[in-house]
């Protein structure tokens, strides 16, 4: 191995790879990003066919709940991980913790031994996200990143649209166990591809893993998690439990950016976000979570008890609103990669949001299935105009030495983002739901209070019953959509504050190779950093 003194630039790190060499590797990372992504949608699709052979229908939610805990708490541990020892030894490491997972999660023989392994396969789901994402980040500039970081938005939208189809034929034709077991031969193959080749400079850096800050910050998101996942659902917002979960999750987060600030490497460096750049992209991806991701569960309910569609109608209009995300994060990312600039997808994304929240705000019972569609791929556009460019936004200000730190960061506050959003959204329906159904017993109309947050018992009432209970969800999700506004509006305030800074793009082939990173703008706290010295395999 021949030791250098200075890091190359992003992109140049290493000879460069021929254009079929490099789409192999682009593709090989989908398919890692493809398996994460798809044992979110695909294990759905069998979750009764799990629980009628092992049982344990008490920790039903539990089976999809331990699989998104675990992978919150590995994207930014996993990011610094890749930061201080490279990004393909925790790249690989993460596909071999996923495997491992799948191949238990297949093996399990009881509930609580698939909740238990669900957790491990998320820990290895989360860090195969955020170590793709950064290592694409470390193979190219920003502006030429940006084709790539598209190719994120066509494989989201094949992992959701193929998800509960494969599952459903893998369960028939064979046994819910193979949903696990087929990872395990794609992944061999991402495995034996990667290690091959994709080529990226080995590190030579004295790591100082922060273990505290790591156990702290894991206790934070999965405090949360926990936290929003009972707060006002199983649990009472007064009740021990609930004032435990929060009170602990602060604590934990307190003492987290406490240890930050003396720890040599940090998980999260505090220093980031005195970049306003950086720091403006928290906030706008902390709102999109909150209002995008946070509020789609209760677009299914809007479809499924205002509009009384059947579970297959409403699937074919998310199915139309996925696909309106998928094309317009893959748009803009095309665009932002031919003119290097992003500063106007989020802000046009959020103006977007505000608008189709009034929209939703004045529909009905009455409102036609056609005009709600259109509604839903207004919502589906939003989301998809800053999934990227947020990203692409977070990579530019980062140097090598922090990809993998800015990327999960930006990602982790998205996923709390949406954490706190659904919380937030279930109280304030769960709280107006109640009162209507107060006001139907009043009336003299009773509804079995259990009963009626069945969107399937909706659909057997008698029309008039049915017209009456779809008002009173009606009149329930509206207040929803009316909280949606003001936020929405926050995350566009904050969208205006966002630079204009340019994505860097590849050296020009006659310029010597810079000694140090050109990737981050001046003045930001990745260009006042020292870049450590790497050698190249």
């Amino acid at each position: 191995m021949s030791s250098r003194s200075s890091e190359p630039a992003v992109g140049a790190s290493a000879a460069p790879a021929s254009p079929a060499r490099t789409n192999v590797v682009v593709l090989t990372l989908m398919a890692a990003v493809f398996l994460s992504l798809l044992d979110t949608q695909i294990v759905a699709t069998v979750l009764p066919r799990v629980v009628g052979d092992l049982g344990g229908l008490d920790r039903f939610a539990w089976v999809t709940t331990g699989y998104l805990i675990g992978g919150s708490a590995a994207v930014p541990v996993s990011g610094k991980l890749g930061d201080l020892f490279g990004r393909k030894r925790v790249l690989m490491a993460s596909m071999a913790v996923f495997l491992l997972g799948s191949a238990l999660c297949g093996l399990a023989q009881t509930m609580g031994q698939l909740v238990a392994f669900r957790v491990l396969q998320g820990i290895g789901s989360g860090g195969l996200f955020i170590c793709v994402l950064a290592v694409i980040g470390e193979m190219f500039p920003p502006r030429e990143g940006a084709r790539y970081y598209g190719w994120f938005s066509v494989t989201f939208g094949a992992a959701s649209l193929t998800g509960p189809a494969l599952g459903g034929i893998l369960t028939e034709l064979a046994d819910w166990r193979w949903v696990f077991f087929v990872n395990l031969p794609v992944g061999a193959i991402v495995l034996l591809v990667l290690s091959s080749a994709l080529d990226l400079p080995a590190r030579r850096r004295q790591a100082h893993l922060d273990y505290g800050g790591v156990i702290l910050l894991v206790l934070a998101i999965v405090g949360l998690n926990l936290f929003t996942g009972r707060a006002g659902v199983d649990r009472a917002w007064t009740s021990p439990v609930t004032v435990g979960l929060g009170a602990g999750t602060v604590i934990a987060t307190a003492l987290f950016i406490l240890s930050q600030r003396r720890a040599t490497d940090p998980v999260i460096p505090l220093r980031l976000f005195a970049d306003r750049t950086f720091a403006t992209v928290v906030v706008i991806g902390f709102v999109s979570g909150f209002v995008g991701l946070g509020l789609i569960n209760y677009l299914v309910l809007w479809l499924q008890t205002v509009l009384t569609l059947d579970v297959r109608e409403s699937g074919f209009a998310l199915t139309a609103m996925m696909l309106a995300v998928v094309l317009a994060s893959y748009v803009s990312t095309r665009v932002i990669g031919r003119t290097g600039s992003y500063r106007w997808f989020p802000v046009l994304s959020m103006a977007v949001f505000a608008v189709t929240a009034v929209l939703f705000s004045t529909a009905g019972p009455s409102t036609p299935p056609l005009l709600a569609v259109v509604y839903l791929l207004l919502f589906g556009a939003a989301g998809g105009l800053n999934s990227q460019a947020l990203t692409l936004a977070a990579r530019n200000t980062a140097g090598v030495r922090d990809i993998g730190a800015v990327q999960g960061t930006a990602t982790l506050v998205r996923q709390l983002g949406t954490a706190l959003g659904v919380s937030f959204f279930a109280a304030v329906t769960t709280g107006r739901l109640g009162s209507g159904l107060d006001r139907l017993d009043r009336s003299g109309v009773h509804i079995d209070r259990d009963d009626s947050l069945s969107p399937r018992f909706v659909g057997t009432l008698p029309a008039p019953l049915r017209l009456e209970l779809a008002g009173v969800y009606a009149d329930s999700l509206r207040v929803v959509f009316h909280a949606v506004v003001p936020i929405a509006l926050i995350g566009l305030v904050a969208s205006l504050f966002l630079k204009d800074i340019r994505l860097a793009g590849r050296p020009a082939p006659t310029e010597p190779t810079a000694p140090t990173e050109p990737t981050a703008p001046e003045g930001s706290p990745a260009a006042d950093s020292g870049s450590p010295a790497r050698s190249t395999s």
